[in-house]
């Protein structure tokens, strides 16, 4: 398909939609929640599941379905951590095995795989440009109306 993407109708809600547009009646509407990560994840995408995926259950926006979309996420995450590692370890240029100097290949897996990230980021709402079209309004805690009767009482 041609053309930008449609943004997603709670993001739009929560901008508190500044188009103007009718809002589509027939979106699916799935419930926030926080899924457990799949078997399949690496140890250290799994610590990264748990502290991002907390993060964005919090703010509303993980359901069951985004469950592949932060994985693959998390996973890419932990390839770039072990990427920058092993750059600090061996340096940005290694000797091949002629003797000549020559990029590391962990630089270039560092940066698709942060390109990779960077997509996905995007989606979740985790940069800071992409956050700042999100406007998150929590709901305002209303003091009880009769808190004041009950105070002057004594109760």
């Amino acid at each position: 398909m041609k053309g930008r993407k449609p943004k997603p109708t709670h993001l739009k809600i929560l901008q508190g939609n500044p188009g103007r547009r009718p809002l589509p009646a027939d979106e699916p509407k799935l419930e926030s929640c926080f899924p457990d990560p799949p078997s399949h994840l690496s140890e250290a995408a799994r610590q990264h599941w748990a502290e991002v995926g907390g993060m964005l259950h919090e703010a509303g926006i993980l359901t069951a379905l985004d469950a592949d979309a932060l994985a693959a996420y998390c996973e890419l995450h932990a390839r770039w951590v072990e990427a920058n590692e092993k750059i600090r370890e061996y340096g940005l240029v290694i000797k091949s095995p002629s003797g000549a100097p020559v990029q590391s290949p962990y630089f270039k897996i560092s940066a698709i795989t942060f390109d990779a990230m960077k997509a996905m980021l995007a989606e979740f709402g985790m940069t800071p440009s992409s956050r700042a079209r999100v406007k998150s309004t929590k709901p305002k805690e209303v003091e009880n109306p009769f808190a004041a009767i009950d105070r002057l009482r004594g109760a």
